[in-house]
């Protein structure tokens, strides 16, 4: 009996010796427009890879990694068509899933993903929409609206393009790009909910941050330390950049943004790594690129990769056993 409660206690102590060691694997995701494919690679661009066809003309791409899925925009065979939609698939790209038909969203540009109450929110540039949906693709809503008629679709300065999330304060930030470098983009804020009484095209809590920019695109936020990140595009020196500007500005005090990136061809994804204090640019160029958060640093990670659009960096767990 002695050694039979031995060999049980040797098993259970040998059982308990290893242990779960989670490791993770950092990996860009992005968006080639020109061919329609979802791509992947390592930050320093190595371990390329191609997981799957996109559909028609791939812009913004996040990724869910609890769930191991990547979500992403299609703008649809043409700006001028009602056709975009929204994809998800596994991180290998497999399981490919409709979330968003084509047609219930017009031109969805840059998304993103709200962990916490699991819904993703978009950009309808021809669509002058700030839209969200949930997860599975049920509760589609308009949560702001900027233009309805095809004279309105034709003013630039109502397309909404990118857009960030500050889920714990409640708000929504998005880009209006105007007309081409016609310095009429701007940078605006209201509340991620619609006010009571109100509606997404007469909303009293949108709040104008920034004006008078180049050609704003795709949004990122730096939380912490209250600081916006953008791609701007339009005729440099101020265009063709990514730039940054503190997101809590004083009416009539606001400081110039700070260009903090220069010479894109075409600016358009944006990605902070804020653990590693640094960001990931694409531009249609076909080049994917990273620096530190203040522009130092600054590489060329991916060249010749055709239209690249939307990017998201993402640290993807990798467990494996270990013996202690």
């Amino acid at each position: 009996m002695s050694n039979v409660l031995t060999r049980k206690s040797d098993a259970k102590r040998s059982k308990a010796g290893k242990t779960a060691s989670q490791t993770t694997i950092a990996r860009l995701f992005f968006l080639d427009l020109a061919s329609g494919r979802v791509m992947s690679c390592n930050p320093d661009g190595s371990g390329l890879k191609n997981i799957s066809e996109a559909g028609k003309l791939p812009d913004g791409i996040v990724v869910d990694v609890d769930a191991g899925h990547i979500y992403w925009t299609n703008m649809g065979s043409s700006v001028s068509a009602n056709d975009g939609s929204i994809y998800r698939a596994d991180l290998d790209g497999k399981n490919l899933t409709t979330i968003v038909p084509e047609g219930a969203t017009h031109t969805p540009k840059q998304l993103q993903f709200d962990k916490k109450n699991r819904k993703l929110y978009w950009c309808d540039r021809e669509g002058m929409r700030v839209m969200r949906v949930n997860l599975d693709g049920s509760n589609l809503e308009t949560l702001i609206e900027t233009g309805h008629s095809d004279e309105d679709r034709r003013d630039a300065r109502k397309w909404c393009v990118g857009i960030a999330l500050d889920v714990d304060r409640g708000h929504v930030y998005w880009t209006h790009k105007g007309p081409d470098n016609a310095g009429q983009g701007r940078i605006c804020r209201a509340g991620i909910d619609i006010p009571v009484g109100q509606t997404p095209s007469k909303r009293e809590d949108i709040e104008l941050l920034y004006d008078a920019l180049p050609e704003p695109i795709d949004l990122d936020l730096d939380l912490a330390n209250r600081i916006m990140y953008w791609t701007d595009r339009g005729d440099p020196p101020r265009g063709n950049t990514v730039n940054r500007a503190p997101m809590d500005v004083t009416p009539g005090a606001r400081k110039e943004p700070e260009v903090i990136f220069t010479h894109l061809m075409e600016g358009i994804g944006l990605a902070l790594d804020l653990k590693n204090n640094r960001m990931f640019m694409t531009d249609l160029a076909g080049s994917v690129y990273s620096a530190n958060l203040d522009g130092s640093d600054k590489k060329n990670v991916l060249v010749l990769q055709g239209n690249v659009t939307g990017i998201a960096y993402a640290e993807i767990p990798s467990t494996s056993e270990k013996k202690r």
